[in-house]
This record gives structure tokens, C-alpha cells and sequence, in this order.
């Protein structure tokens, strides 16, 4: 079957006149607000029926449609529960010559079929059905069964045991069905994939530009088998389910080496798994690229390239502050400077420079790690962050000794981080001698150029913002380019905060960080909010996107 389409369903509903624009449009904004499916959406709209939308699915997808007979017999799937075919729309048809036919509420779902291909091992032929007329057959085929409930447990209980689980995991379908979840997730760049375990279900979840998407999960049944593939890959403990464990998977996907840092924590109903994707290739280490405006990058690149002191940058977990750093090491590198980094984990291997990993095993942590090398004579050091009164202290210590170093803190603006540092226990005179500026960030999606649209705000927004009467602004809209989001990648916002003699007076005398924010703005400080409202009004990104990440900092 070929899914390779050039419209949406969305389109083809347009076509054969189930839908006006104007009912398509108010469905994909309501789609961007819940990440619900768009047919599905305009199902509870009542806009269309669902035949309307399998006769849709068949013109998009050039596939049979399945109609629901009276005296139809359906097999049973050995090994798949009838709670992951109710819960994913799906009946099993025919099985014949290595084939499986199945009808499916959505037959775009590619990653479904992948994983019930992968757990019969058949090819699967396609159908597009009614959602009602599935489940109603569902019931019909499943008359007289054990209790779902009954089926779930004693599924669970017989792969508690551990030769079992390691059987399960080295068979064939549960290998391809874990390939298969980590090469999607790095083809549509993921930085994350989250799989949960609950008393019934599982949910597979990929984060795309910062915000996750539900994917089809796997089967219950097959959970902790992949989960054990999973542990395998990473070489941990297969046996051990009490503890959390962290481990490292490295694969190549379509010729590019990928890292995969994953964690394992145990939970109430199995374990939770999260893996970051550590893709170099797909890293732009490069302030240019990395959408800083040139006011910024003038005052910035001022700091990175002075010969001492401390330059901080923060934000929340996710802010993009170490892909910042690793930017600015990556422009200031020269034979003539040496540049030790201390790191938690060393996430991109770089040419040139000295990279530690920090293991609180063996008790090389931050501080005991900057201890060391400070003996081996460095120009520049780059501390992964600063968590505790101890690395603070050896931070602040380097930099006062004719070091450059540079860290991250979790703060929401600049100016909070002189605050942070104090209540870790730092001094003030010592604070305000060492740091030479702090930069905050946020990443915000970047409006997908193909299909943005553009809009006219209201005039009270006019006022507030100055935008010229007539000058628009832009909102997402959703295509194939962008996967229906409306929006691709990610850029940087930010707000830098440069340390001069005004802004030393204030922590000197303990004033608070929205005081010491007041005075930087007077003297030149750019908010993040500012920041963001000039990437609003380029049309790179949306005022609700600067406003779900920057709320905190809205002046």
C-alpha cells in the first residue's frame, strides 16, 4: 500500500464536499490546541460522519474500504489482547499466506501497522473502516472470552520471570518494534521518547520542538519484553526493577552515529522509560544559527571574549543552555587557549577540548573534578552547571584567579541569578566581582515557512507593542512540510544582562532580582519578552508560542 500522499484528509474532505474551509480551518486550530487526530476532531464537531471519513481514507490512501456484515467471521490474534485492538480502532479480518488483513478507524497510522507487522510477523493488508461497526465486531469476536482484565493480569504475572522476559526481548518482533520506535523518533527529530506503563495500557510518547506527541503504543503484554530490549541495548541490569538505572545506547540511523542517554525509573504499575537522543549531526553549534539577533550577538560575543570571569547562562531544563555553551566554545576555540570543560554527562564529543565526565560513583563530581583542573593551567572552563555551595565556591574562586568560565543555573531571568548564588552561600563582594554578565534563553518553535499564515492583531495589541496599523502578524496553520503542527524547528530567544558598576552596587547592597532587572533594562537590557515579541513580528514565531514559554517574563 502506498500512504506517500501530497494532501490530507483534511483536503480530500474539502474535495468531495463533506467540509467547507472555514469548518477545516476551526478543526486544525482546535487540533493545534488538544493534538487530537483531525478526523477524529471533526467527527465530534459533527461536521462529517465517520463514513464520510472512511470513504475519505480510501481516496487518500488509494484502499478498500470495509463494510461490516451480518454473518462476517473474524480470527483471533494469538499473543495481541483485545484491549490494544479496541484501544487502537482495529479488526483483524483474514489471515492467509503470511498476510493479516485488518480495517482500521485510521489507516494513516503508519507506526500502528508497524507495530502489529512486527507482532505477527505477517504483512498487513488494509482497510479503511467505521470506528463504530470496529468495535461493534471487537465485541462480537471477543463474545464469551475471559475477562479482559483476567487476560491482562496473567499476562503480566507469567513475564515477571526474568529468563522469560530475556527470551521475549531477543525475538525477532520485539527487536523490530523497538528499531522501529527509535528510528522514527530520530527521522522526525525527537530530542526525547517517553514510554509509561499504566494498569492497563502503555503510552509512547516522542518531544518534537519541545512538546510531546502521542504515538501509537505497544501492546500491554509486550511491555516489559521491550523494556528489556531496551536494558539489553543499554547493557543494564535486566533483572533489576526496584531501582532507577541510566545507560547509553549508540546506534547508526541512515549513516549517522546517534547517542541515546537513557533512564529507567520503576513506577507503580512497571517501569518508565526516557531517552534523550544525542544526535550530533543535528546540534547547529553556531550562535548565527542558532537565532540570536546581531544586537545580541554584539554584547555577547563582547563577554565570551574576555580574558577572565564568569558568564552564566540560564533558563528552565529544555532551554537549549548547553547547546548555547557548546557554541561558544565552539567560536572561541584556538591553539593558543586551552579549554577544560567538567561535564554531567559530556553530550557532544569536541576537537580541541579537554571534556571530563563527571561519576558521583567514584566521587568525581563537579566540584573535585574542577579541583583537578585547575591544576593543569586552563585559559577557559566550562562547568556543566552549578547545583551546589561547593562548585559555586570553585567557580567564583577560578574566575577571580584569571580564568574564563562559563556555567549554567536554573533561574528564570538574569538577574535571579545573583540571588540563587547568594542563598547557595556565595558572598556578595565575591559574586559581584566575578560575574561579567548573565544571559537567560528560552527555545520557541519556529513558524513552518510553508504555511503560516498571516493575520491582522487587535488594535488594543497594536497599541501595547507598537505594530503599525496594517502590519501583520503570523499564526501556524499545518501542512505535510510540518507535520500538521504548523510549526518546524526551534530558535533562541534571550535577554543578556551585561555586569557594570550600577548593577555591582545593587547586589552589593542584597536588592532583589526584580530591582536589579529594573536597572539593567534602563542601562540596555532587551527582556526575553522583547526579545520574543521581535521574532513575533518578523513572523519567525507565534504570540501564543512566546507566550507559553516566556508567561514567566512578560513585562
Amino acid at each position: 500500500m502506498d500512504q506517500t500522499v501530497t494532501y490530507n484528509i483534511g483536503d480530500v474532505l474539502t474535495e468531495i464536499g463533506k467540509v467547507t474551509r472555514a469548518d477545516l480551518d476551526r478543526a486544525i486550530e482546535v487540533q493545534r490546541q488538544t493534538g487530537q487526530k483531525l478526523g477524529r476532531i471533526l467527527i465530534d464537531l459533527g461536521t462529517v460522519s465517520e463514513e464520510d471519513l472512511r470513504l475519505a481514507y480510501g481516496k487518500l490512501l488509494q484502499i478498500p474500504i470495509w463494510e461490516k456484515k451480518k454473518d462476517d467471521r473474524y480470527p483471533l490474534i494469538e499473543g495481541i489482547p483485545k484491549i490494544f485492538f479496541v484501544t487502537n480502532r482495529v479488526l483483524p479480518l483474514r489471515v492467509y499466506d503470511g498476510m493479516l488483513d485488518i480495517a482500521l478507524a485510521d489507516p494513516q497510522d503508519s507506526l500502528l501497522l508497524e507495530t502489529i507487522a512486527s507482532a505477527t510477523n505477517k504483512q498487513i493488508g488494509v482497510f479503511a473502516g467505521c470506528e463504530k461497526d470496529i468495535l461493534a465486531s471487537l465485541e462480537s469476536l471477543y463474545e464469551g472470552e475471559v475477562k479482559e482484565e483476567d487476560t491482562v493480569t496473567s499476562s503480566i504475572e507469567v513475564m515477571e520471570d526474568v529468563e522469560h522476559l530475556r527470551d521475549m526481548a531477543s525475538e525477532a518482533p520485539v527487536i523490530r518494534l523497538v528499531n522501529s520506535v527509535l528510528t522514527k523518533a530520530i527521522e522526525v527529530g525527537a530530542s526525547d521518547i517517553h514510554l509509561e506503563v499504566f494498569e492497563r495500557n502503555a503510552r509512547l510518547r516522542y518531544r518534537v520542538d519541545g512538546v510531546l506527541r502521542e504515538l501509537t503504543p505497544p501492546p500491554r503484554e509486550i511491555y516489559n519484553a521491550i523494556i528489556s530490549r531496551i536494558k539489553i541495548l543499554a547493557k543494564l541490569n535486566i533483572a533489576e526493577k526496584r531501582l532507577p538505572q541510566d545507560g547509553r545506547i549508540k546506534m547508526k540511523v541512515a549513516g549517522k552515529e546517534v547517542d541515546l542517554r537513557v533512564s529507567i525509573i520503576p513506577m507503580s504499575h512497571g517501569e518508565g522509560v526516557v531517552m534523550r537522543i544525542l544526535d550530533r549531526t543535528a546540534v547547529m553549534l553556531d550562535l548565527e544559527k542558532l537565532g540570536f539577533n546581531q544586537e545580541f550577538l554584539v554584547k555577547f560575543r563582547r563577554m565570551i571574549n574576555k580574558p577572565e570571569g564568569m558568564l552564566l547562562v540560564t533558563g528552565p531544563t529544555g532551554s537549549g543552555k548547553t547547546t548555547t555553551l557548546y557554541a561558544v566554545l565552539k567560536e572561541i576555540i584556538s591553539p593558543e587557549i586551552k579549554i577544560v570543560t567538567v561535564e554531567d554527562p559530556v553530550e557532544y564529543s569536541m576537537d580541541g577540548v579537554n571534556q571530563i565526565q563527571v561519576n558521583p560513583q567514584i566521587d568525581l563530581t563537579f566540584a573535585s573534578g574542577l579541583r583537578s583542573i585547575l591544576r593543569h593551567d586552563p585559559d577557559v572552563i566550562l562547568i556543566g552547571e552549578i547545583r551546589d555551595r561547593e562548585t559555586a565556591a570553585i567557580a567564583i574562586q577560578s574566575a577571580l584567579t584569571g580564568h574564563l568560565v562559563f556555567s549554567t543555573l536554573h533561574t528564570n531571568d538574569s538577574a535571579s541569578a545573583f540571588t540563587r548564588l547568594m542563598d547557595m552561600g556565595m558572598e556578595d563582594y565575591l559574586i559581584s566581582s566575578c560575574i561579567i554578565g548573565v544571559m537567560a534563553q528560552r527555545l520557541v518553535r519556529k513558524l513552518c515557512a510553508k504555511c503560516r499564515e498571516a493575520y491582522l492583531p487587535e488594535a488594543e495589541f497594536r497599541k501595547t507593542t507598537g505594530l503599525k496599523e496594517g502590519e501583520p502578524l503570523y499564526r501556524p496553520k499545518g501542512c505535510d512540510e510540518c507535520n500538521n503542527t504548523g510549526f518546524k524547528g526551534r530558535k533562541c530567544i534571550a535577554e543578556f544582562l551585561y555586569v557594570d558598576d550600577a548593577i555591582r552596587r545593587l547586589v552589593l547592597a542584597h536588592k532583589d532580582s526584580s530591582e536589579i532587572m529594573k536597572e539593567a533594562v534602563k542601562r540596555g537590557t532587551k527582556l526575553l519578552w522583547e526579545d520574543g515579541l521581535d521574532s513575533v513580528r518578523k513572523g519567525e514565531t507565534a504570540l501564543d508560542e512566546l507566550l507559553r514559554v516566556s508567561s514567566d517574563t512578560e513585562a
